[in-house]
């Protein structure tokens, strides 16, 4: 009968604390990320200037088009704002060597340098430059495994880069 009210007062206390934080994280304004107003973009139709066969130009033109009110137009001529991409690189250079010589570590880069313009070819976001770098081990014995791991690291850089993009355009104050 101890046992049975003991783990009903622990039972109480684990719902009484998921409730008052329930009701903390509602007062604080707290809400999930989600495509319901995240981003606050001032501009109704967009055109990015990424090739077509950018992997970065597609997922960024995915999460515009996942936003109220706006339109990823596929022509400059009309577009509100306009992304240019000056320059994306990938790079890869050896960070460290181990006692033998052999490559142990290697330092993974992604740079990306872009500009908005608005319709009337004004600047609104002069060319900024975002850096991103990982870091990754490397053994010989592991080769496809490291390869592996490379694209996962590239790929989330390349999720990080747009959700900089996209912070970098809410900021954008138009004239």
């Amino acid at each position: 009968m101890t046992m049975l009210r003991s783990n009903l007062a622990r039972a109480g206390a684990a719902l009484l604390l998921a409730l008052s934080l329930a009701a903390a994280l509602s007062a604080c304004g707290f809400k999930p990320r989600g495509s319901n107003g995240q981003y606050r973009i001032p501009f109704h139709t967009i055109y990015l200037g990424f090739a077509p066969s950018s992997a970065l130009g597609v997922e960024l033109r995915r999460n515009l088009r996942g936003l109220e009110g706006i339109t990823v137009v596929d022509s400059a001529i009309g577009a509100e704002a306009k992304v240019d991409v000056v320059s994306e690189t990938r790079g890869k250079v050896i960070l460290s060597l181990n006692s033998q010589g052999r490559v142990r570590e290697y330092l993974l880069t992604y740079v990306l340098v872009f500009k908005v313009r608005d319709s009337k070819d004004g600047e609104l976001l002069g060319p900024t430059e975002i850096s991103l770098k990982r870091s990754i081990a490397f053994n010989e014995n592991q080769t496809l495994a490291k390869e592996s791991e490379e694209v996962l690291l590239y790929r989330d850089m390349q999720s990080d880069l747009v959700q900089q993009i996209l912070r970098r355009l809410t900021a954008i104050a138009p004239q």
